[in-house]
């Protein structure tokens, strides 16, 4: 419970299960300022006000020993939680800075971050990352962006990568690289994902900062794909998301049959296309649910369920809460924070 100033109302917390959790491993002498703007950017999304809650979006800060470390910069950090990389988290961050503390990391993070991607759980690589990554072997096979400091030795290192030096962040099937700067393009992307547009505008605002146009990133969400046909087909899908169409009007899309697409898509996407269509759908319903007053039954036929049924099922499968319980729980949130907001209320009493 928590008491208003001068009233003996008491206010329960709403309760709610975050949207987006982020782990960050501060590898030492990591480069603060793209830190800085990834967690700043949630930080913003995180509430409907400007309290700085962790709400909607959650993040903690871990150490490869649990030991406090020091920025590049200089600044001392202090870790919030023990290294844990199975925390139920959304995303893991590896934030790399002077390339002393990232040529050669533990066998035993390599081996664990293997796992974690085995598990198909986003990693993302901040600044020279991007080397942990690489001697894990995670990158081979894909394109990673890179500071063009760094580009020349990468290369050299691995060879079975692509190094991209005009990209402000690449998505490539989960591995996620950023090559410093603010990260906050890269911010903007996760929370439109996971949290809806109006969030991620919410942060570029008070930011200060100009959302880039999509043709300039990478790709639609900024995910890159190795294969063309899948990059097509997905766009394919985001463009019919209110649609009853077969896996077959797909692949008749971008030429090929089902049962290729299928076998692409598995190796690109470590996923059926049915399976990552449903997700594009659901990913669509969730920014309604947040952004609109649309009822259940016209959001379910906006993003292609044949029925308000059919979508529950299923955003319960996705999300462990129905449609009707994911609005309430955020409404409550919203008059949570506007009456505090209106009253004054001090968090600390």
């Amino acid at each position: 419970m928590m008491v208003e100033q001068g009233s003996e109302t008491s206010i329960s917390v709403p309760v709610i299960k975050p949207e987006l959790r982020v782990g960050f491993v501060l590898m030492n002498h990591f480069t603060l300022v793209p830190v800085a703007g990834l967690v700043d950017s949630l930080r913003f999304a995180a509430d409907k006000s400007f309290r700085s809650q962790q709400v909607f979006c959650q993040w903690d800060w871990m150490t490869l020993n649990d030991q406090p470390i020091v920025a590049s910069c200089g600044m001392p950090i202090l870790p919030t939680k023990p290294l844990n990389l199975w925390a139920h988290y959304d995303y893991i961050v590896i934030a790399g800075g002077l390339l002393g503390e990232t040529r050669n990391p533990p066998d035993w993070l390599l081996d664990a971050l293997r796992d974690v991607h085995a598990a198909n759980i986003p990693i993302i690589a901040l600044c020279s990352g991007s080397f942990v990554l690489g001697k894990a072997g995670l990158l081979d096979g894909r394109r990673c962006a890179l500071h063009f400091t760094l580009r020349d030795e990468f290369k050299e290192r691995f060879p079975n990568s692509t190094a991209v030096i005009d990209k402000n962040y690449v998505d490539d099937r989960g591995i996620i690289t950023c090559p410093g700067g603010t990260a906050i393009d890269l911010a903007a992307s996760l929370i439109r994902r996971h949290c809806g547009a109006v969030r991620a505008q919410k942060g570029l605002e008070y930011l200060l900062v100009e959302e880039r146009k999509e043709s300039e990133s990478t790709a639609p969400e900024g995910v890159v794909y190795l294969n063309d046909r899948v990059q097509r087909a997905i766009a394919f899908m985001r463009n019919n998301l209110d649609a009853s169409l077969t896996l077959k009007a797909v692949a008749d899309a971008v030429g090929t049959h089902p049962r290729q697409l299928h076998r692409e898509f598995v190796a690109n996407t470590q996923e059926p296309p049915a399976n990552y269509w449903r997700k594009l759908r659901l990913d669509q319903a969730r920014r309604l649910l947040v952004n609109t007053s649309q009822n259940i039954t016209t959001i379910a036929l906006a993003c292609g369920f044949s029925d308000a049924s059919h979508f529950i099922l299923w955003f319960r499968k996705q999300y462990g809460e129905t449609p009707y319980t994911f609005r309430k729980r955020r409404h409550e949130v919203e008059r949570f924070d506007w009456h505090h907001e209106r009253v004054g209320f001090d968090p600390e009493l």
